[in-house]
């Protein structure tokens, strides 16, 4: 099986350094002083667990040069969705299978819009990872997982085989039955988490850990499941508890990943976090005060440091 990770950042770099260093075909699009580096020593994954070295991988920042792939892992950020599907494009044939391991939720369908439902699976990864330094990736939590699977809930002999080769692999894999419910799950407690952690420039915890800012952070995560039911997702009853015991339960020094785009000034996924929660929730009803502060907190800085 032929394995290409778009996108080697934290996520991308985590799995498929995983997979490599299990012995799959595995090989990177990147770019920049990450790719040079890779290039040059390999990767390096660091954290809980020890230290995984990958000293020579297959690396470059054209997708044509390493296909074509049986499995893409799809781990770019939200706002770079179409163009990363245009450059993945060349390393695609018909019976690829292209797994999305974005935040937010809807990732999957303007994926298909551009390479077609049939070769897109929805999926959520669940990792705290972050670029290092060039050609190292650290992660915070003990073990990655990752959930994927068919928008329509059939059967594919492709993913199945990827799934065993992920849990062969140190991290857990896993095909759930309904994916569209996993995915809203993670996005109600990710959303909430991205934005209290970035506007506070707190760790997660820090959020919990503290009474008023754990009755708006319990107060967010309430909005995000009410839209989910409008929708039609039926997140748990107790999908708001269940966040709360997770999130306070986190590592203290663990920020969410939105946390870090804005201290290296890079751009932010906020509005396919809070704003797409504040969208949806306007078109059915449901009243989103707490992520439409965030959102609006956030807004300045959705493309990079605003000039002063």
């Amino acid at each position: 099986m032929r394995i290409v990770v778009m996108g080697a950042g934290g996520v991308g770099g985590y799995f498929g350094g995983m997979l490599a260093a299990a012995g799959h075909d595995v090989a990177f699009v990147a770019r920049g002083a990450h790719l040079a580096a890779m290039q040059r020593a390999g990767l390096r994954l660091t954290g809980p667990k020890g230290d995984v070295h990958v000293p020579a991988v297959r690396a470059s920042a054209d997708a044509g040069t390493l296909g074509p792939a049986d499995i893409v892992l799809f781990c770019v950020k939200l706002y770079d969705t179409e163009s990363a599907a245009a450059t993945i494009r060349p390393a695609m044939s018909d019976t690829t299978r292209l797994i999305t391991l974005q935040n937010g939720v809807d990732g999957p369908e303007r994926l298909a819009r551009v390479l077609g439902a049939e070769r897109v699976l929805g999926g959520a990864a669940m990792v705290s990872a972050v670029i290092a330094e060039p050609g190292v990736i650290r992660t915070v939590s003990a073990q990655g997982r990752i959930v994927f699977g068919r928008l329509d809930g059939r059967a594919d002999a492709l993913a199945e085989a990827f799934r065993d080769r992920g849990n062969a692999s140190g991290f857990v894999a896993e095909i759930p039955a309904d994916i569209t419910l996993q995915l809203w799950s993670k996005m109600v407690l990710l959303a909430t988490n991205a934005g209290m952690s970035a506007s506070t420039r707190q760790p997660i915890r820090r959020t919990y850990d503290d009474p008023e800012m754990r009755q708006v952070a319990i107060a967010a995560l309430t909005e995000g499941a009410q839209v989910a039911r409008a929708l039609g997702v039926r997140v748990a009853d107790d999908i708001v508890d269940k966040c709360v015991a997770q999130s306070s339960g986190f590592p203290p020094d663990m920020y969410a990943s939105m946390y870090h785009d804005l201290k290296r000034g890079g751009r932010l996924e906020v509005d396919s976090l809070s704003g797409l929660i504040v969208r949806l929730g306007r078109q059915h009803g449901i009243p989103t005060p707490v992520h439409q502060a965030l959102h609006a907190v956030l807004k300045p800085y959705q493309d990079g440091v605003p000039a002063a």
